[in-house]
């Protein structure tokens, strides 16, 4: 294993995330001031993570999540049974009318030198009423959890959200779980309540962080999102992980606690054509994947996808660079599929890990 992270060996749950469940509204390569038709897509940065552990990885996972009675919520929960995942969810009445509503993304795929285009609609979202006290943990954790997990897109949804990411992981830590936090920061969402952006970010986050063994993000949200100083010197384009390296030890300083530090590496040469690679940092050693250009049909969950491989990896018993590997290889698989959770199976994402091209399987 070579790394310091204490993963139980068994455990009703091998992975419980706590986040929001959104769907997501997509119209292909049509822009939406022209879009005739959408598909729906049901997703949330959390969720992804236990839907694809779940569905390809085939381990037991949860999510904890906010659930609206009427037809929007009916229909995410059935894709949420879909993928394998068992819901906790607090059910709220909606009122016909203004809600409270699941969260709409509007995120169409763009192509070619044309960028996609993505906007919410988050208005009286349920998952930002969810405050400490929402969840019986005890109840959730009482067969055992391995793994516990949550991001930033969670907690920036409203004043009472990061308290409860927080009041998760003290109970996970109870429980004997190892815990993990994708930063994931977003810009806009931070700016909404409260208004404070990175600095609000970076005091709500941080906290969080203080019970937090697995981190997940790159240098800019290692940056916004922990007020991490960033590198002297710039990288030398976005493949290059010396950005990303030189700021470990100063996370590493800040959070004692933090074993491992994972990343993607993407380098957008187009909407559809994309170098990437991934690296970490797990328990002080440095681990790399290759790089590789990728067709990419649907670029959203990509990053969701590494981090879901990497996860399984270790919950796997694999080496960090294994679990890299692994990573790396379902994150660009999960780009080839469109929607953001996955569609691929472990025999693909081992065979690709271990250099397999498209060659047509018989």
């Amino acid at each position: 294993m070579a790394h310091d992270l204490k993963i139980p060996a068994a455990g009703a749950l091998d992975l419980v995330s706590l986040g929001a469940l959104v769907h997501r509204l997509d119209p292909g390569i049509v822009p939406f001031r022209k879009a005739t038709r959408c598909d729906i897509h049901v997703s949330g940065g959390e969720y992804n993570v236990a839907a694809n552990l779940a569905d390809c990885f085939r381990l037991s996972t949860a999510i904890v999540t906010a659930m609206v009675d009427y037809p929007i919520g009916d229909l995410i929960a059935e894709r949420v049974r879909a993928m394998g995942v068992r819901p906790f969810y607090k059910r709220f009445a909606h009122d016909g009318v203004t809600g409270p509503n699941m969260a709409t993304v509007y995120s169409d795929r763009g192509h070619g030198v044309r960028a996609p285009v993505v906007f919410y609609n988050r208005s009286n979202e349920a998952a930002a009423r969810l405050r400490p006290g929402d969840f019986d943990w005890k109840t959730i954790f009482a067969g055992g959890v391995r793994w516990f997990h949550s991001g930033g897109i969670f907690a920036s949804l409203s004043a009472t959200t990061g308290p409860l990411i927080l009041e998760g992981m003290q109970a996970a830590k109870a429980a004997g779980a190892v815990t993990s936090f994708d930063l994931n920061y977003r810009e806009r969402l931070w700016s909404v309540w409260g208004g404070g952006g990175a600095k609000q970010a970076a005091e709500v986050i941080g906290r969080i962080v203080e019970h937090v063994d697995v981190l997940v993000g790159n240098e800019e949200d290692l940056q916004k999102a922990l007020g991490i100083r960033g590198p002297a010197a710039a990288a030398a384009s976005a493949l290059d992980p010396g950005a990303f390296y030189a700021m470990i030890d100063e996370v590493a300083a800040k959070y004692p606690g933090i074993k491992a530090v994972a990343t993607t590496l993407r380098e957008v040469r187009s909407t559809n054509r994309h170098a990437w690679s991934a690296v970490a940092w797990v328990g002080g050693k440095r681990c790399s994947a290759p790089t590789a250009d990728l067709d990419v049909r649907d670029r959203v969950g990509g990053g969701d996808g590494f981090a879901s491989g990497f996860f399984y990896g270790l919950l796997a018993g694999e080496t960090p660079e294994t679990a890299v590997r692994l990573g790396w290889a379902h994150g660009a698989l999960v780009t080839t599929f469109p929607g953001d959770t996955t569609m691929a199976t472990l025999e693909q994402v081992r065979a690709y890990a271990q250099g397999a091209g498209a060659r047509i399987q018989r």
